[in-house]
């Protein structure tokens, strides 16, 4: 390649998930991009709206709004079904690229020892609350998909994606600096 690392690809900031969606996609491709990390998805949308960098990798909600402006073109979702507030832009597997699902998960936490009691009822309001029509309306609106998974769910699920993206950590060689 004449320019090594000319193309950057522009991210919420290191070791995010969109960071490390746009690295399992680079080395699926072997692609030649380096990643230019922001201090958060606006920062890093307004990059590649303003021309700096060619690519963004960012999670639905905070480029949602560039995109339905037109200031952005979707490419392609990192999941595995659409997006329901981009119908019309197909998931990468539908693109025939497979294996780059990169959802950006938000949840509650609580600290390690939390009595199961105190868990179980932060679930049952959590969930009734993620269940009300206007929060789950309001959450769609913002780019989310509203979901109240179970505590061993949503730990089971914590840990497939650590396995996940401590492999795309190991294979794209990165280090903390």
């Amino acid at each position: 390649m004449d320019n090594p690392g000319k193309y950057g690809f522009a991210g919420p900031g290191v070791g995010s998930t969109p960071h490390l969606g746009g690295e399992l996609f680079r080395l699926a491709f072997s692609l030649d991009l380096v990643h230019v990390p922001f201090t958060g998805a606006a920062p890093a949308i307004q990059s590649t709206v303003g021309g700096h960098t060619p690519i963004a990798f960012t999670a639905l909600p905070p480029a949602l709004s560039a995109v339905q402006a037109g200031q952005l073109r979707a490419l392609g979702v990192a999941a595995s079904e659409r997006a329901t507030q981009l119908p019309d832009v197909p998931t990468f597997a539908e693109q025939g690229i497979k294996d780059q699902e990169a959802d950006t998960i938000t949840g509650v936490l609580a600290p390690a020892g939390t009595p199961k009691e105190i868990v179980d009822l932060l679930y049952r309001e959590i969930s009734k609350a993620v269940g009300q029509a206007d929060v789950k309306e309001r959450l769609t609106a913002l780019g989310f998909k509203p979901v109240a998974n179970r505590p061993e769910e949503f730990g089971a699920r914590i840990k497939l994606e650590m396995e996940k993206w401590g492999k795309v950590i190991r294979d794209a060689k990165l280090r903390i600096e």
